[in-house]
């Protein structure tokens, strides 16, 4: 029989009454329930899971998986939700019986477990719509993860936490796809029916995340809301701002605004109150971070209680060298929202003013900013399009297009359609502006141009949201048909106009032709759009 362990505090009762024998553990290791920071971090350390930086923050390796495994998730296909799920790629069917295997291996390795590390964690700052989420583990830094990443409930709601979605994580459990039916020893698998995730075969920690986020795609529709891969801020007067955008793209950097409050830098729902975040923290790039650039962030990576991932540390002083890329470009650090200086403790906050799309043009030839139309917010959303750039996958080596419906198609449960229908319902019950903002290059394509400027971007950004491009002149794109603003204070004219940034002004009008070409062809499999969203496009 476990042992578990109970907090010094007298009278406070970390352990939920409905115990582990709720999903399936009988655990025969020690198990500890809901600790917190600086008690997971002990355990870490203890276990030997990581190393401190110089300022305090935990340094965990997740090699050889340094980010998420999408072609490694599935989705259990049972009678409830099998008619709602758009099967795929993404969604990948995964038969009951198979999954019953899996599950009963999982439990017999965390049943086997010396130490299990258990967290009751809120997804979704609206308690309307949250998920009580119970988090299981062999590991200290994981649980230390979650706890910043997702919403802790009070110390005196733990004794009757009743969860009501599990997570059970085996990192080092290796699947045997003859006997389970996975396609590596690398797993993510979501039981819609039985409210559980399995996940094992890798420490990339964003798999804890993410999956969860993938729950709240299939869950909110069902009860009207439209759930976001967006982040979300707000300005002193009330003014709500959503960024959407892939990775990369900007949405942490952009939200982290000193002129602004930050709701939440990822996964938000929109319902008939307002905007809410699903999570209680921040998972941020940070390679090549500097405090000039990103200072609030950058603080964040200076604390204790920080998670940072796969960075490397000067091995004399143990601090972070945040330019080095020798075990991933993806490195990342997860922080408690509250380590933002003015960051929204609810949550959540009114209907958004603003709505930006971000797209990290490699190509070189998307304006900076454009107001969008009702149909082109619908075109540009199904599209979800931003770049790869050489260098950063194996055989990338030029500019590719990437498209990820609703910026974000391998969150997606539902058809893309659905959630393009939620947000043009919301969108114009409540006057919404959607603008389209490039934080890519400029002045030719990636490896001949240069980033758009961080400085830039802001000023840009700001203007749009500070209602100062409500009455500018715009210009309209030959190619891309955007609205684009003539002039934008501290931001040159020239930035502007993509081509005047090009000394070759023919090879602009090759790549664009050839970027909207890329548009068009993959436009093609949303059939069932409107013929005003379909012509809302790039022109031929």
């Amino acid at each position: 029989m476990a042992t578990e362990t109970r907090p010094e505090r007298p009278g406070v009762r970390r352990e939920s009454s409905i115990g582990l024998a709720k999903q399936g553990l009988n655990p025969s290791g020690e198990v500890h329930w809901n600790l917190i920071a600086p008690e997971l971090m002990q355990a870490a350390a203890r276990r030997n899971e990581g190393e401190f930086a110089e300022m305090g923050s935990f340094v965990a390796r997740t090699s050889p998986h340094t980010g998420r495994s999408p072609d490694d998730k599935f989705v259990v296909k049972e009678p409830s939700s099998e008619h709602d799920v758009e099967w795929g790629k993404v969604n990948q069917p995964f038969s009951p019986d198979k999954y019953e295997r899996l599950l009963t291996d999982v439990r017999d390795y965390l049943d086997g477990a010396s130490e299990l590390f258990v967290e009751d964690l809120y997804c979704g700052a609206d308690p309307g719509h949250r998920l009580s989420a119970r988090y299981v583990s062999p590991n200290a830094w994981h649980m230390a993860f979650v706890r910043n990443m997702f919403i802790r409930p009070e110390l005196s709601d733990l004794p009757t936490f009743d969860p009501n979605f599990t997570v059970l994580h085996a990192p080092e459990f290796q699947a045997d796809p003859s006997k389970h039916g996975t396609r590596t020893s690398t797993f993510i698998v979501l039981n819609i029916a039985e409210r559980t995730i399995l996940i094992g075969g890798t420490r990339y920690a964003g798999e804890l995340k993410k999956s969860m986020f993938t729950v709240m795609n299939y869950l909110l529709p069902k009860q009207g809301v439209m759930p976001m891969h967006c982040s979300a801020n707000v300005g002193k007067d009330g003014d709500v701002a959503l960024f959407f955008g892939l990775s990369g793209t900007g949405k942490t950097t952009l939200s982290a605004d000193p002129e602004r409050s930050l709701i939440g830098d990822d996964e938000h729902g929109w319902s008939s109150e307002g905007v809410f975040n699903f999570e209680g923290g921040c998972y941020a790039k940070v390679i090549n971070l500097s405090p000039e650039g990103e200072p609030d962030i950058y603080r964040t990576t200076q604390m204790f209680g920080t998670i940072l991932e796969n960075v490397v540390l000067d091995p004399a002083t143990k601090r972070i060298r945040f330019e080095d890329q020798s075990i991933t470009e993806n490195t990342r650090a997860s922080y408690p929202l509250s380590y933002i200086p003015n960051y929204v403790p609810s949550g959540r906050a009114g209907h958004p003013k603003n709505v930006v799309f971000l797209t990290a043009d490699a190509f070189g030839v998307l304006p900076p900013i454009a107001r969008l139309t009702s149909d082109q917010a619908m075109y540009y959303f199904l599209s979800g399009y931003t770049a790869k750039v050489a260098g950063t996958e194996r055989g990338v080596t030029e500019p590719q297009a990437t498209f990820s419906a609703c910026f974000g198609a391998v969150f997606l449960v539902w058809p893309p359609a659905k959630y393009a229908h939620m947000l043009g319902d919301l969108l114009e019950a409540h006057g919404s502006k959607i603008w389209l903002v490039n934080t890519g290059w400029t002045g030719g394509a990636y490896g001949v141009g240069k980033r758009m400027k961080l400085s830039y971007t802001r000023a840009i950004v700001r203007a749009a949201l500070s209602g100062k491009l409500d009455y500018a002149e715009f210009r309209a794109d030959p190619v891309f048909g955007l609205s684009v603003p003539t002039a934008i204070p501290d931001v040159p004219s020239e930035v502007l106009s993509p081509r005047r940034t090009w000394s070759d002004g023919a090879a602009y009008d090759a790549q664009a032709k050839k970027l909207a070409a890329m548009f068009r062809d993959n436009f093609a499999r949303f059939g069932d759009a409107s013929e005003a969203v379909r012509n809302a496009g790039p022109k031929a």
